[in-house]
């Protein structure tokens, strides 16, 4: 399975309001409950004012379509980045997963996950 890079560091926060999301950004998740508006978006757009902020994460895709039949997909890979000891945060799309982890952790899960048969392109 290939896993591509990300090129951009991304921060995750919590947000007051939608009206402090860049929607322009080139790529950001939104989640919204009862109890907070949380963002991941790249580090450089960032809105001014957060509630909580967290920078410093790199991340993974998944290449290609996943389709909701397959089973296991992120478990297996995220069952490998804990072997190795590396937290991670996922964040999933219609199309497929992302994987984040942070940037102290980025090479040694490429190491990682490159020797479990993964190909990170």
């Amino acid at each position: 399975m290939e896993l591509r890079e990300l090129p951009y560091e991304l921060t995750v926060c919590k947000v007051a309001s939608m009206a402090d999301i860049d929607l322009d950004d080139e790529i950001f998740f939104i989640g919204k409950t009862e109890d907070e508006l949380s963002l991941v978006c790249t580090t450089a757009k960032t809105p001014q004012h957060t509630i909580k902020r967290e920078d410093g994460w790199r991340g993974f895709r998944i290449q290609g379509v996943l389709d909701f039949s397959l089973i296991g997909i992120l478990s297996k890979i995220s069952s490998v980045l804990a072997n190795s000891s590396i937290g991670i945060f996922a964040v999933s799309t219609y199309n497929t997963d992302y994987i984040l982890v942070k940037r102290e952790n980025f090479d040694k899960a490429v190491t990682a996950l490159t020797a479990a048969g993964y190909v990170i392109v």
